[in-house]
């Protein structure tokens, strides 16, 4: 399915087929566009890249009114836009998206992804475009946690494959990940007594607790473990790296990272400056 760019993306069926059914490789044919080569030549780039998203990530993907939404849903149609390719949207569960990028199954994944060690083996980032951490959310009858240190024996829920579930299983002494793949499922899994809290990234908890979550839940604790989000990219398109990370400099720079933010989240970020640095 090739996407014209705009706002949001149309809820189709080609738009939801899982990992199994994805296009391989990116479409079209090969195009001088944008960016910049290491000899200083004009990058080779494809007309259209298959791009990867998890869209139960609110407010970064999320299906509304029959249409994928959300900021990450705005920062890859504007990158499209600059670096000049067509966007070909899979949706599939967070922790088929990086066995996905390693056979090719998709060229680019947006989704919350945090760069880690272990994952830059085996597939590449963009510089960073967002800045997170993690958060804790609980019952609002809950007043025995109040931070990290008192999930130690807990049930704690978040969702399979992530960053979130590896520091539970590493950090945390004696507690159980309950780790789902839908985002919703570990929400409902805490509002329903199945675990005792849910730690997850933190625009993700503080944007459940104040939407659906509302009065059911509440965030407890300090942010934690600052980690950044990168764009996923299959190994071996170091043009196409080179030609997004140009982009994200751009769209930061010029404000319309701070518009896009500030429509999601409902201000501008603190944290703008620093992540300016790193684009740059």
């Amino acid at each position: 399915m090739k996407l014209k760019r705009q706002k949001y993306f149309a809820l189709t069926g080609a738009a939801a087929l899982v990992l199994g059914l994805s296009a391989c490789g990116g479409n079209g044919d090969d195009t001088d566009t944008g960016g910049n080569g290491d000899n200083g030549e004009a990058a080779d780039l494809e007309d259209s890249y298959v791009v990867a998203s998890d869209t139960s990530f609110v407010p970064f993907a999320f299906e509304e009114e029959g249409e994928y939404v959300g900021f990450d849903m705005d920062m890859i149609n504007e990158i499209a836009d600059r670096v000049g390719f067509e966007v070909e949207l899979e949706t599939t569960n967070f922790d088929g998206i990086i066995p996905g990028l390693q056979t090719g199954s998709f060229d680019i994944a947006i989704a919350g992804i945090g760069i880690t060690e272990e994952r830059a083996e085996v597939i590449d980032y963009t510089s960073p475009y967002y800045m997170s951490g993690l958060r804790i959310a609980v019952s609002v009858d809950n007043d025995e946690i109040q931070g990290v240190e008192d999930l130690e024996g807990m049930t704690v829920a978040s969702r399979l494959g992530s960053t979130s579930a590896d520091y539970i299983n590493e950090n945390i002494e004696g507690a159980t990940a309950n780790t789902y793949e839908q985002l919703d499922q570990a929400y409902l899994s805490v509002e329903g007594g199945g675990s005792d809290a849910i730690l997850y990234d933190a625009p993700n908890v503080e944007y459940y607790v104040s939407t659906a979550g509302e009065g059911s839940l509440q965030v407890v604790g300090d942010l934690f473990e600052a980690e950044n989000y990168g764009i996923a990219v299959s190994q071996g398109n170091e043009d196409l790296v080179e030609a997004m990370n140009d982009a994200i400099a751009e769209i930061i720079d010029d404000g319309t990272y701070a518009e896009m933010y500030s429509e999601w989240f409902g201000e501008e970020p603190a944290w703008l400056d620093d992540l300016a640095a790193q684009a740059d």
